[in-house]
């Protein structure tokens, strides 16, 4: 095989880290199990989980016992037809040369004296031996009753002790469950920033689910093992120590073979995760980027690295099979050698007359259940490891620092219109860097404030202050003239309706998810708030209308239509506090500026802020709030900005450069330099101030998708009755 060039560290470093972060992300589909830091206290807490059921197990150890005891005797009675069937065969064959009835010493005798002393002594062993009995049939039929009586009873206790586990450990993985869900819901959002969403969800999923297989595999395999193993070694001590001593030689044997080639085998299989985690990383790196791949000609270097992988792959995978292959053939070497030992030194006992054929049979059979829980022990390490490791993870959250509880003795709050007071407010995410210093303003209802600034001004933080999703380092915050750190968490965000820049829809029809804002709220209500938001001219092209279902991640409807469907579902709560997080960004310029007129109607009499980068949808602000590391540099209306030429202005003339530049640069610029209507040179004529040039071009932008109307509302063609129709009231130059 013709291998490629071996990867560079560059590739190798980049591998590295990609890897890492898939792990942390939650994909659990090739990773290796890990080790807990701490087991000893880990696993203590993980059986610490079984307390509420203490006398249910207890109950279920007993059935176990009790199993486990049964089982173990079946064996040696079973050498007990063994015994009979073999005792009469011998009474009858010695017929011949015995009178029958002849007694035992006397046969004994005959036969030392005749020089058979072997037959001598396994006749002198026997139990009950008359010369010419033949086999005892009834005897025999009892002790078969007996055996499969003991093997009914040991097998019917046996599914009881499972199905009462199953029982303990389902419910108690449906308390941790509800123990880690009520926990998130009493995190505060700064643990969020801290952890990944894929990382949490693997605690949450993967991490259960592992300790539930854990629980459920190990431990009813565990004490049966156990009481297993210490049942037979009763038993085959009850026999015969000395067979019991051969038997128990295969222990160091088997300890030799666990130590030497599992942490082997083990290393060798965290290097084929390791590998597989590579290989993974490659071809979904070679699978999203696919177009990519393709337009930069890297077909060639995709393949060859994808080669090198698999190679690697291949020599882990090999190395780790067999190594893990040489385990068990070992282990059943060493029972082929117990089984060995056992069958000569029990051969030559029952010759010298020292036990009975049948228990030499049963010791066989307690040879093989000796060595077979051992087995299943040893396997149950790695198991019992990686269950405490996922354990010690989900205890790590539910031992995460909670946000402070609301007061008992909260005051309820005041129905108000939405009056917002920042007093001296300071915040920081990280006590070292400082992010909002001293911060005050009022905002009166039916104001709309916007807040623009450069990315990490402290935007979004400013409005997740109002939503108490983080504590004030200093200062406080009013809602009509309430302090938010007073009032419970639910009265504060009940109040306030909040359209983030993401859109965020849950599977479900677009009705339950418009009132999802307002689980009382009536269909009417619904097609109102969908009918000032546009939303009910795109859902009337749906097949189902408001009942056509959203498949995962809504992908049946466009990014702009999800964001409307947000956007009613925040007006459907009739908040009175209302926030818009960018909330037009995933709308076409058309869409954007009926939203406007929507909203601006939508607003009356409830406290708005708008989180905004394009600040021409937000000219009509009451207050412009411009903030930089933090602190507000700038606030007033935008005639009040743009006249004061400070960072206001600064902000809107590169955006409005931006914006021209664009316009010339675009291949209907030469129709525009004629007079035509994208004419961006005449827009920004010299002797235009900036804000009336913005006017224009904005007006500029807005005619070019009424052109194309009828492709809907930021997605694919509609029937015509879907388009959204202009409302001849709206002033398309806003």
């Amino acid at each position: 095989m013709s291998t490629p060039d071996a990867l560079t560290e560059e590739d190798r470093a980049e591998l590295e880290l990609a890897e890492q972060a898939r792990q942390n992300s939650g994909d659990w589909n090739s990773v290796a199990p890990g080790k807990a830091a701490a087991f000893g206290p880990s696993f203590r807490r993980l059986l610490g989980l079984l307390r509420p059921y203490a006398w249910s197990f207890a109950f279920v150890s007993f059935l176990g016992a009790i199993g486990v005891v049964l089982a173990v005797l079946a064996p040696r009675v079973l050498g007990d037809a063994t015994n009979i069937i073999f005792e009469g065969v011998v009474s009858k064959s010695l017929a011949q040369g015995f009178p029958e009835g002849t007694p035992q010493e006397t046969v004994v005798e005959a036969l030392r004296a005749a020089g058979q002393g072997d037959v001598a002594n396994i006749v002198s062993a026997m139990n009950n031996f008359q010369v010419g009995a033949g086999v005892d049939f009834d005897a025999l039929r009892m002790v078969i009753v007996t055996v499969l009586a003991i093997y009914v009873g040991s097998s019917l206790l046996s599914w009881i002790q499972g199905y009462v586990i199953n029982i303990i450990m389902v419910r108690t993985m449906w308390r941790l469950r509800e123990d880690v869900e009520a926990k998130i819901n009493r995190l505060p959002l700064a643990y969020f920033d801290k952890v990944q969403r894929g990382e949490l969800i693997s605690r949450v999923t993967n991490d259960i689910d592992n300790i539930t297989q854990t629980m459920q595999q190990s431990l009813s395999s565990a004490l049966t093992s156990v009481l297993t193993v210490v049942g037979v070694l009763i038993m085959m001590f009850s026999i015969s120590w000395q067979l019991a001593l051969v038997a128990l030689v295969s222990l160091p044997l088997m300890a030799v073979i666990f130590g030497v080639i599992g942490p082997k085998s083990q290393k060798a299989f965290g290097e084929q995760w390791k590998k597989v985690g590579r290989l993974n990383v490659r071809v979904e790196e070679s699978f999203s980027g696919h177009a990519l791949v393709k337009v930069y000609g890297r077909e060639k270097d995709a393949r060859e690295k994808f080669e090198v992988e698999n190679d690697e792959l291949f020599e882990a995978s090999f190395r780790a099979q067999f190594l893990s292959g040489m385990i068990m053939p070992g282990m059943m070497f060493v029972g082929n050698l117990t089984y060995v030992g056992i069958a000569v030194l029990g051969g030559l006992m029952v010759a010298g007359g020292q036990i009975r054929l049948g228990d030499v049979q049963a010791f066989i059979q307690y040879s093989q259940q000796f060595t077979q829980p051992l087995s299943q022990l040893g396997g149950m390490a790695a198991v019992v490891q990686s269950g405490t490791a996922s354990a010690e993870r989900v205890f790590a959250l539910l031992d995460a620092d909670e946000q402070d509880p609301d007061a008992a003795d909260a005051p309820a709050h005041v129905e108000g219109r939405g009056v917002i007071e920042f007093e001296s407010v300071r915040f920081s995410y990280t006590p070292e860097r400082p992010l909002i210093r001293d911060l005050s303003f009022r905002v009166e209802p039916g104001q709309t404030v916007a807040i623009v600034g450069p990315t990490g001004a402290g935007k979004t933080t400013l409005v997740n202050l109002i939503m108490r999703f983080y504590e004030l380092d200093g200062g406080r915050i009013l809602l009509d003239g309430q302090d938010i750190a007073e009032l419970r968490r639910d009265d504060v965000r009940s109040r306030t309706g909040m359209v983030l820049q993401d859109p965020w829809l849950f599977a479900g029809t677009i009705r339950d998810n418009i009132r999802y804002g307002r689980e009382s709220a009536t269909d009417d209500e619904i097609v109102e708030a969908a009918v000032a938001t546009r939303v009910d001219q795109f859902v009337h092209s749906l097949p189902e209308g408001y009942d056509t279902v959203l498949d995962e991640d809504a992908a049946n409807v466009s990014a702009g239509e999800k964001q409307l469907i947000t956007i009613a579902r925040a007006f459907v709560a009739r908040p009175s506090v209302l926030i818009l997080d960018e909330a037009t960004s995933s709308v076409d310029t058309r869409t954007e500026l009926l939203l406007q007129q929507a909203m601006a109607a939508l607003r009356a009499g409830r406290t708005s802020f708008v989180i905004a980068h394009r600040l021409s949808t937000i000219r009509d602000a009451d207050l412009i709030l411009v903030m930089e590391h933090g602190d507000i540099v700038e606030q007033g209306s935008h005639d009040e900005l743009i006249t004061a030429h400070g960072a206001y202005w600064r902000l809107y003339q590169s955006q409005f450069e931006a914006a021209a530049s664009d316009l010339d640069t675009a291949p209907g610029a030469a129709d525009g330099a004629d007079g035509g209507p994208l004419d961006a040179r005449s827009a920004a004529d010299a002797d235009t101030p900036a804000s009336d040039q913005a006017l224009v071009l904005t007006a500029q932008a807005a005619a070019v998708p009424q052109v194309v109307a009828a492709a809907g509302v930021d997605g694919p063609p509609r029937p015509a009755q879907g388009s959204p129709t202009p409302d001849p009231s709206v002033d398309e130059t806003r």
